[in-house]
C-alpha cells in the first residue's frame, strides 16, 4: 500500500515540474554560465548598500529566503565596484555586514544601513558612520571597534570579495542572482514578486 501511495505522490509531481519547466525557460529566464553546479546547493544575491533598487528588493529577497528548502545556503555578497563611493569604503561596508553576521544579527543591522542611505538619506562616508549605525542599534562601540579588527570579519571581507571576482563577468549590475554556481537569474518586466521568488526557488533545485 506504502509502495502504491509513493507511487501516486510522484505522479502527482511529474505535472507540476513539467509546469516550472516549461513557464522558466533558458535564455529568456536564467542563463547557463557554467558548465557544473556547485556541490552544495547556494543562492548567491550581489548587492550593494548604495543600490536603490537592492533596497526595494529586500521584501524579496526574505520571501526567497523563506521559500528555499533547508538545504539551500542563501548569502549576500556586498559588491564594491558601485560608483557611489569609493572601494575603500564600500569594503568597510562589507566588513559591517560580516560583523551583522557574525552577531547573528545580521537581517536588522544590514535594514539599518539600507535605512540610514535610503530613508534618512544620509551620507555613509565611512567606519565612523557605520559604527554609529550599530551602536544606535545596540552594538557596543568597543565590540564594533574589535570585531572590525579581527581576523573572522576580514577574512569574511576576502571571502566576499572573492566571489565578486569570480562571477566578475556575470554581476554587470545588482541585484544579480547566482544560483548553485551555475544560473544567473533574469528578471523580466512581466514577472511579479511570488514570480521573482518562484525563478529562484525552481533554479535553486536545479542542477
Amino acid at each position: 500500500m506504502k509502495k502504491i501511495l509513493l507511487i501516486l505522490s510522484v505522479m502527482l509531481l511529474l505535472p507540476l515540474q513539467a509546469c516550472a519547466q516549461e513557464k522558466w525557460r533558458e535564455g529568456t529566464h536564467y542563463t547557463v554560465i557554467s558548465d557544473t553546479a556547485t556541490d552544495k546547493k547556494e543562492v548567491l544575491e550581489f548587492f550593494s548598500f548604495w543600490c536603490p533598487h537592492c533596497f526595494r528588493f529586500e521584501p524579496i529577497v526574505k520571501d526567497i529566503k523563506s521559500e528555499l528548502a533547508d538545504d539551500v545556503q542563501f548569502k549576500k555578497v556586498h559588491v564594491n565596484f558601485m560608483g557611489f563611493t569609493s572601494a575603500a569604503i564600500q569594503d568597510d561596508a562589507t566588513k559591517a555586514m560580516m560583523i551583522g553576521r557574525e552577531l547573528k544579527r545580521d537581517t536588522e543591522l544590514n535594514k539599518a544601513i539600507f535605512n540610514y542611505i535610503h530613508v534618512s538619506r544620509s551620507s555613509l562616508a565611512g567606519i565612523k558612520d557605520l559604527k554609529n549605525i550599530f551602536v544606535v542599534n545596540g552594538v557596543e562601540a568597543a565590540e564594533f571597534d574589535k570585531m572590525m579588527k579581527s581576523f573572522g570579519v576580514n577574512s569574511r571581507l576576502k571571502m566576499n570579495n572573492k566571489a565578486i571576482q569570480q562571477y566578475r563577468k556575470h554581476v554587470r549590475s545588482v541585484p544579480t542572482f547566482i544560483v548553485n554556481g551555475k544560473f544567473q537569474a533574469t528578471f523580466t518586466r512581466d514577472m511579479n514578486q511570488a514570480d521573482m521568488v518562484d525563478l529562484i526557488v525552481f533554479l535553486s533545485n536545479k542542477k
